[in-house]
């Protein structure tokens, strides 16, 4: 076995049995013997050597082109024993350590999102088929983290729990409020305004496949007079508007467009308007995007600290109103997208092939373990302009929150339009 992978297994793994068989067929334990076995084995030495030099990247990049497999329990299974053993320290090694320096350095070029850049990124994710998100996202595509009011609601009663959630902070109290809807997707968040509480809602996003989908599905359930959806970047939307929700947008604007992000929301929104950002976080001092997620899943993505969030809002005027962390909640929406991509896994293959396949399951399991035991969490930040743009306690939230669950539980089903859109097409 590589010197080097050795060494580092040695260094990392304590609790479990993780069994490695190297390429020559040499078969090795680490761990303390508990838990069940799991079995990875190498299939070329290139593989071991890529894995030892830099685990972060080249792991899921091996196993995704078949330098690797999992013989004994699940890829899942794997990367928890792995994230369980590490804690926050998986780059602890010195030379890993200088790569993610390496990679600080780089971030202005790689998250260089200009609109043509970023317009590019969206592409590169949102824009594949249609059918595999409805292989493992729920009937209402959302695709951000979910929020579980009890442990054992379904992935769709969580993500309209999350609708609710962030509508009840949106403040909506009167009709024909006007909401700007950043990165609005297939356009669950805007219609369910739109339909729910009556808002005027203009959704921008810059994939096409999302634009189609989300338009039909307006026509479909007699909301075009309310909701309109743009292929836009967010620069070049004009305001004002009352209100501005932006849902799993902001992990693609890149850190030096910060400023730019919160000047522009500044600028269009009411003086009496309210914003809520919906954003994954990272709950330790600014760091790195991992290096598989950037390179194959999220191109010029990251994933910000608060800190991070809350310099840039401050130098451009916003008022931070409310912040809320949600812990576990995208481990749990993460745990459902995956469990539904791998019963479903033949019919991804039959869209794309094993490769991709084994792509997307590594990204699921390993972003699923690094919101369970690493340090990503997500943040739910409320902006105003004015410090009296809403009532001074949070118990209107709450209110707002259980009025909209008593419409959703009377309704037949809730607003959405989808599975209409999709009969059509």
């Amino acid at each position: 076995m590589n010197r080097i992978l050795r060494y580092y297994l040695d260094t990392l793994i304590h609790t479990g049995t993780f069994n490695v068989i190297d390429a020559d067929g040499n078969r090795e334990t680490w761990g303390d013997g508990s838990g069940e076995p799991l079995t990875v084995r190498f299939n070329s030495r290139a593989a071991e050597r890529a894995v030892a030099l830099n685990p972060s990247l080249k792991f899921g990049e091996v196993y995704m082109n078949g330098g690797t497999d999992v013989l004994e329990g699940t890829m899942y299974d794997v990367l928890a024993l792995i994230f369980k053993n590490a804690g926050n320290h998986v780059t602890s090694r010195p030379w890993m350590r200088a790569i993610e320096r390496m990679r600080r350095v780089a971030r202005g070029i790689v998250q260089y999102n200009t609109p043509t850049r970023a317009r590019s990124n969206v592409k590169h994710h949102y824009d594949l088929s249609s059918q595999l998100y409805d292989l493992f996202l729920d009937e209402d595509r959302q695709y951000s983290c979910a929020y579980f009011e009890r442990p054992d609601a379904t992935l769709e009663e969580a993500q309209l729990a999350k609708k609710r959630h962030i509508a009840a902070k949106l403040r909506l109290d009167r009709d024909d409020l006007r909401v700007l809807d950043i990165g609005c997707g297939w356009g669950g968040m805007g219609l369910y305004l739109a339909g729910n509480l009556s808002a005027d809602v203009v959704g921008v996003t810059l994939s096409d496949e999302q634009l189609a989908i989300a338009r039909q599905r307006a026509d479909d359930a007699g909301l075009s007079d309310r909701a309109e959806f743009r292929l836009q970047d967010y620069r070049k939307t004009q305001g004002p508007f009352d209100r501005i929700v932006s849902v799993g947008m902001f992990e693609h604007v890149g850190v030096g467009f910060y400023d730019a992000f919160f000047s522009h929301c500044a600028e269009i929104l009411d003086e009496d308007g309210v914003m809520l950002l919906h954003t994954i976080g990272r709950y330790d001092p600014p760091g790195n995007t991992n290096s598989f997620i950037q390179k194959y899943i999220f191109p010029g993505g990251y994933i910000p600290s608060l800190s991070e969030i809350m310099a840039a809002s401050e130098r451009c005027g916003l008022i931070v109103s409310d912040v809320e962390v949600l812990r576990i909640h995208y481990a749990e929406t993460l745990k459902h997208w995956r469990e539904r991509f791998l019963a479903r896994r033949e019919e991804a293959k039959a869209l794309y092939d094993e490769r991709f396949c084994r792509m997307w399951e590594f990204y699921l399991a390993a972003s699923e373990s690094a919101f369970r035991w690493q340090n990503l969490v997500v943040f739910q930040l409320q902006f105003t302009k004015n410090l009296d743009a809403l009532p001074i306690t949070r118990g209107y939230m709450g209110a707002d929150e259980d009025r909209l669950r008593r419409l959703d539980e009377a309704a037949a089903e809730p607003v959405t339009g989808l599975r209409e859109c999709e009969a059509a097409e």
